[in-house]
Parts: C-alpha cells; sequence; structure tokens
C-alpha cells in the first residue's frame, strides 16, 4: 500500500491561489541531517518534504542537506531550537543536554524491544517526552527507528549477565554505559568510534555493541564472530521541527506537516527493518555466530543500581521512567 498520497496540478494550483488570497506566508525550510542520501532516514525525510509540498500546493517547501554539512549533531540541535534550522532528524541521546526528558531512553533495556518501543513512543511515553520537548522549543513529527545495539565480542556469546564478566567491551562516552557494563563485571572501555576495529584486531577490547547494520558495515563482524541480541539500548530517534517554524504554519499547515511526518516515520521504520535483515544475513555468511537472548529479565534485573544512581540524580525524571517500566 502506498503511504503517501499525491495531489493532483489542478488542486495544487487551486491551493496556492487560495494561500496567496488569504496572505498565507511561504515558506522554504531547510533541513539537516547526518546520513548519507540512499540511508533509510534521508529516503523518509525527503518523503516528508516531498508530501507536505504537495499537500500545502507549494506554500511550504524545502530542503534536506545531508551528510551534516550544516554542522554537528549537538550544533544543529541548538540551531533548531533558535530557529536557524527548520526541521531536522536526531538521536534522542545527545539531544538529553537540550531535553532533560530525553536522557530516559537512553537508560540500559528501558524498551523491552523494538515493537514495544513503537508503541509506547507512538503513545503516552512519546507525547510525555515531546512536552518536554516542546518547552526547549522543539516540536516533534515522528519517531523513527535506528535499531537495537546487542554486544559482539571475540571470545563467547552472551546470553546472561554474568557472560560479560571479565570482558573488556568498548562504549560510548557516557557515564551510563560504563556504568551498564560494570553492574554485569564487565570492564568499561570508552573510546571513539573510528578505533573500534583495530582495537578488537589487537585484542585492546575483547567487544563492543552497535545495531546490526552498524555491526556489519564497519567490518566489526571480521574481528568479533560473536553477535548476541540483547537489544540492550533502543534508543529512537526523532524528526523534529523547529517551535519557531512551527508556529508560523497556519493550523491547515501543521496538520499536514503533522500527518507527513507520522507517515515518514512509517517509511523509515520499514527501511531500517530491511536494512537490518539484509546486515545479518550478511554477518551470517561471513560467520558470524549469532544468539538471541530470549530472557532479558536477568539483565534489567542487574540494572538495579544504573536505574538508582540516575534516578537519584534526576529526581523529577522518575515518573517517565515507571511510565515506560510499567506498560504492558
Amino acid at each position: 500500500m502506498t503511504i503517501f498520497t499525491r495531489i493532483t496540478r489542478t488542486t495544487a494550483v487551486a491551493a496556492m491561489g487560495l494561500g496567496l488570497a488569504t496572505g498565507a506566508q511561504a515558506l522554504d525550510l531547510r533541513g539537516w541531517n547526518i546520513h548519507v542520501e540512499d540511508y533509510p532516514v534521508s529516503i523518509a525525510m525527503e518523503s516528508f518534504i516531498d508530501e507536505v509540498s504537495d499537500k500545502t500546493g507549494g506554500e511550504v517547501t524545502g530542503k534536506v542537506y545531508h551528510n551534516g554539512v550544516l554542522g554537528s549533531q549537538p550544533d544543529a540541535i541548538e540551531q533548531m531550537r533558535l530557529g536557524v534550522l527548520d526541521f531536522g532528524e536526531f538521536s534522542l541521546g545527545p539531544m538529553g543536554q537540550a531535553v532533560p526528558e530525553t536522557n530516559v531512553v537512553s537508560l540500559p533495556f528501558i524498551f523491552a524491544s523494538v515493537p514495544d518501543m513503537y508503541r509506547l513512543m507512538d503513545g503516552a511515553v512519546g507525547e510525555a517526552i515531546g512536552e518536554g520537548m516542546r518547552a526547549k522549543g522543539i516540536q516533534p513529527l515522528g519517531w523513527y527507528a535506528a535499531g537495537a545495539r546487542s554486544f559482539y565480542n571475540s571470545v563467547r556469546p552472551i546470553n546472561t549477565p554474568a557472560d560479560v564478566d571479565g570482558l573488556k567491551v568498548r562504549v560510548m562516552s557516557n557515564d551510563l554505559f560504563v556504568k551498564m557494563i560494570e553492574a554485569m563485571d564487565g570492564n568499561a572501555t570508552p573510546m571513539a568510534f573510528a578505533e573500534v576495529y583495530q582495537s578488537l584486531k589487537t585484542g585492546v577490547v575483547d567487544g563492543a555493541e552497535n545495531n546490526p547494520p552498524s555491526y556489519e558495515s564497519t567490518n566489526h563482524f571480521e574481528v568479533a564472530k560473536y553477535y548476541s541480541l540483547t537489544e540492550h539500548l533502543i534508543i529512537p530517534e526523532c524528526l523534529c521541527m523547529s517551535l519557531k517554524t512551527w508556529e508560523k504554519l497556519t493550523p491547515e499547515q501543521q496538520d499536514i506537516v503533522m500527518t507527513a511526518g507520522r507517515a515518514s516515520a512509517e517509511l523509515q521504520r520499514e527501511l531500517w527493518a530491511e536494512r537490518e535483515a539484509a546486515s545479518l544475513e550478511t554477518v551470517k555468511a561471513g560467520g558470524t555466530e549469532v544468539n538471541t537472548v530470549a530472557d532479558k529479565a536477568p539483565f534489567q534485573q542487574a540494572m538495579t543500581p544504573v536505574y538508582e544512581a540516575f534516578l537519584a540524580d534526576n529526581p523529577d525524571l522518575s515518573d517517565l521512567v515507571e511510565l515506560i517500566r510499567s506498560a504492558e
């Protein structure tokens, strides 16, 4: 079934005429994207802005600037808050500095699965996080997928927290992720992503963690043959608009933009799932031993000190954490 519906040329011309007659402001938007043009995020963003242009009869148009050419992700988030950039697609991980509520999704094992994350982010959890974003000048339009990060290493499969004991595991430079490894008696090693392949090859670290496309495209599977689908981090991404830009839109245009944003999220999720499946097939063909972790409860229980420390530092986020953990 086609996700996007095109309006006819006649309707577009009529809509443009109506907009000009009522004094509607024509807007040409700039969008930020860190990914290459054929990436699932990029394709979905292009579909979003095409849909908006079509449905507004050309009153709202725009261009997506790929490959991070408009700046780094933290800088772009700040520029969007200020209205310098109109829209963009961002991981909720680095958004935490500006929007505290988004830090919650970086807690390990906070979501039971990727479908669980979709369900919650499309509902009350996404709305609660969205309120925090709007308070900081960001209007969410749709929740994109970034896959689930899982462990890989050169020593053994990981099925229980005890299997992490003693392993040297590269993590992103974030205290939450260091504590996650330490809670399972592993040795956390923060390092730049570009250094991971050589560090795995030489034994500086035993393993790392990432989603299947990253594990495959970086060739990490060549030097770390055990890939265990723990899905310990499921950090959603957001197609967002500057609140300053959002408030320039008419109510009808806002409806169009929101509908297009949600449709683009559905498209991106489909494309991401296809990319993940292809990556898993590639690494299996390359000799990787892939195992699914059926019971995540022991991992979740092991994270108790991580959550206690986080909530001690962020007591105002306890209700949001409970909302996610108690959801059925």
